[in-house]
């Protein structure tokens, strides 16, 4: 399981590589992501359902990256 600190990481790399703005929950799937795929070979595909709305938790994210 990823931290939310990793899930906050995850956040802003998906936001600011593909303009995607993630539901919390759906970040913790990402990061735990970005954990797995420098094992993975460059033949390997993985698919993350993002489930959500982020817009809904852009004040947490912002109460959570003051800390």
């Amino acid at each position: 399981a990823a931290s939310d600190d990793a899930a906050l990481g995850a956040f802003a790399v998906l936001a600011e590589t593909e303009g995607i703005i993630p539901a919390l929950e759906s970040s913790h799937a990402i990061a735990h992501t970005l954990e797995l795929a420098p094992q993975m070979s460059k033949d390997e595909i993985v698919l993350v359902n993002l489930s959500g709305r982020g817009d809904k938790d852009m004040a947490t994210v912002a109460e959570m990256s003051k800390s």
